[in-house]
């Protein structure tokens, strides 16, 4: 059965396409949740409302989690509520960009 662990590696290792860090240690995925018949449902955000790299980041999504054994589907939710901000991303991404 997939996890919610498994799934969370696998973005981890997803980077944004314009600084090359880690969705993840961005801060822009909020929840996921994985059920008992294998379908993802991703919840995220961008740094900005309009930023038009969305499907830069969502196509590998899709592509990295459904080579997942035992994935059948992959939804993927944009919000903007909360809005991000820098507070959301890991002390170590922080200190990368110089918010430290």
């Amino acid at each position: 059965m997939v996890t919610k662990s498994q799934i969370e590696k696998i973005l981890d290792n997803i980077s944004d396409p314009e600084l090359g860090i880690s969705i993840v240690q961005l801060g822009l995925i909020y929840n996921v949740d994985v059920d008992k018949k294998g379908n993802v449902e991703i919840l995220m955000t961008l740094t900005t409302i309009g930023c038009p790299l969305f499907d830069l980041i969502a196509n590998p999504i899709r592509e990295k989690v459904k080579a997942v054994k035992g994935v059948k589907d992959v939804k993927i939710n944009l919000t903007f509520e909360p809005p991000w901000t820098p507070d959301r991303m890991s002390k170590e991404t922080k200190i990368q960009l110089g918010f430290s």
